[in-house]
């Protein structure tokens, strides 16, 4: 399956479909004319995916940096070595850069390629649920600050995103089920008939058979809601449901307790519940949100006091002029921006 994003002359396509990695010079060819490729990977992922793609990629001088799995390496830290390693690689603006892996090695890999001599040309191959119907399309990239999640970034679309579904069959349960959070919310914002799929199958096992189409609907969103704004300052908001809380409910545990998938499960349940008690939200939504999280092992409270997490909601993103705009529901599948301030959590209590 192909999808395009349609940015003028940013556009890029998206190949969706089971055992792409292996066929991944014939897609890459369409994009890029050089010889020589950087791979950035991680510790988990390379052992199981980086020979396959070093042999699809044969005819190219290839390059490949392994950094430590988890987010504690989507920081600053990182950026130095690899900007040596690409040094060492000679690599120049007319070579390519390839992000194998997760959420964290995507958004990594990205805005290194985005900074490196400017800019070099960019591959997401995501291998997460999550990076395969999220992080790896919208060309979002960052690293993690102390203070706040992904407050250093740029936009930087990749030229090719491939999918291939048959890598998350040797993903742990847990990194499933951290996907599954961000294909909840797309449900939650802009598609009830996904929704009601997530409810009637009820687990990932029995979702299964519906996979492709299931992350295919996601990018599809995703695309369209990217297309509309492609620099998050209206619509593309909205891709952000759960996310003020999740951030800094990551951000509170050092990135070592939730998963980013799990925190905004919590997320969404949680702004929901609130959103209902003032009378913003339809009555009945955040318990519709919560059996749906639930069945698919998501949790949906943190135990935190919201009073712990208000410095870091006052640095979200989507705090402008003082003004926090929030994306809540007016039912399933109908979501909108909410501007407000950080008032609107003060009666909120643990979440």
């Amino acid at each position: 399956m192909k999808l395009t994003v349609h940015l003028e002359k940013n556009s890029y396509p998206i190949y969706i479909g089971s055992n792409i990695l292996r066929q991944a010079d014939h897609y890459i060819s369409e994009v890029f004319s050089g010889k020589k490729i950087f791979i950035i990977s991680d510790d988990n992922v390379f052992p199981l995916y980086g020979e396959t793609l070093l042999h699809a990629l044969s005819e190219y001088e290839c390059h490949s940096l392994v950094l430590p799995h988890g987010e504690p390496t989507k920081s600053f830290d990182s950026l130095p070595k690899i900007y040596e390693a690409m040094l060492q690689a000679k690599i120049s603006r007319s070579d390519l850069v390839i992000a194998l892996g997760g959420g964290v090695i995507g958004d990594l890999a990205g805005f290194a390629a985005s900074s490196f001599l400017r800019g070099i040309k960019l591959v997401q191959i995501p291998t997460s649920l999550l990076a395969q119907v999220d992080s790896s399309v919208g060309g979002k990239v960052a690293v993690d600050l102390p203070q706040g999640k992904n407050l250093v970034g740029a936009f930087y679309h990749p030229r090719l995103v491939l999918i291939d579904p048959e890598v998350l069959n040797t993903l742990p349960k847990r990194y499933i089920t951290d996907g599954m959070g961000e294909v909840i919310k797309y449900g939650c914002i802009k598609d009830a008939a996904l929704f009601h799929t997530l409810k009637c199958c009820g687990s990932f096992e029995a979702l299964k058979p519906e996979l492709s189409s299931v992350i295919a609907r996601c990018v599809d969103i995703k695309r369209l809601v990217v297309e509309q704004d492609q620099f998050d300052t209206g619509e593309r908001m909205l891709l952000n449901f759960g996310h003020t809380l999740a951030h800094t409910i990551e951000q509170y545990y050092h990135y070592e307790r939730e998963s980013h998938g799990e925190a905004v499960a919590i997320g969404i349940y949680q702004i929901t519940r609130i959103a209902e008690t003032l009378g913003l939200t339809s009555p009945g939504c955040a318990e519709e949100i919560k059996a749906v999280l639930t069945a698919y092992g998501l949790p949906h409270v943190s135990g935190l006091p919201i009073e712990d997490l208000t410095t870091a909601i006052k640095l979200d993103k989507k705090n402008l002029n003082n003004r926090l705009n929030l994306v809540l529901l007016h039912t399933i599948g109908d979501s909108y921006i909410h501007p407000s301030d950080v008032g609107f959590f003060q009666n909120a209590g643990t979440v």
